[in-house]
């Protein structure tokens, strides 16, 4: 299939998105690592507290949310439990399946860094909203979401 003929103006609003975007990313590397975690250890933390709909989620869900295989969440879930920033109980409703939750000092630690990313993105959001706005996002006449590989 040949290339999308995509404008200059697409191009460079592409490279701003990105490098917004990066930049956001390299600040979350950095708290994170202040903070005493690893990005990762971050990143799955948020994904248990933010988990839709309940204050837990399971080691699969935990996998799926960070794009990991389940025995590199199951060992990701033992070191934040090494550092008594989660705890593993059965759930109630199907005792073979583990329910993680944040324990006090994993809820403290990720308050303080969601707080911190917060305010980073309230910062970003004009420059995001600005090139989010941009009539450069729209593809191609006549081309979908899915005519460029995403689901």
């Amino acid at each position: 299939m040949p290339a999308p003929r995509l404008t200059k103006s697409q191009y460079e609003l592409l490279a701003a998105l990105r490098h917004a975007l990066g930049g956001f990313l390299r600040f979350s590397q950095e708290a994170a690592t202040a903070a005493g975690l690893t990005p990762q250890q971050h990143q799955a933390l948020l994904a248990i507290k933010g988990f839709p709909g309940r204050d837990h989620a399971s080691v699969g869900e935990i996998a799926a949310r960070l794009h990991l295989r389940h025995h590199s969440a199951v060992g990701l879930v033992d070191r934040l439990m090494a550092r008594k920033l989660v705890g593993r109980t059965p759930s109630p409703a199907d005792r073979r399946r583990l329910e993680i939750r944040l324990t006090a000092r994993g809820e403290a630690i990720l308050g303080r860094l969601s707080a911190a990313h917060l305010g980073e993105l309230q910062q970003l959001r004009p420059e995001l909203r600005r090139l989010l706005a941009s009539s450069h996002l729209r593809p191609s006449p006549g081309r979908t979401r899915r005519d460029h590989g995403a689901d």
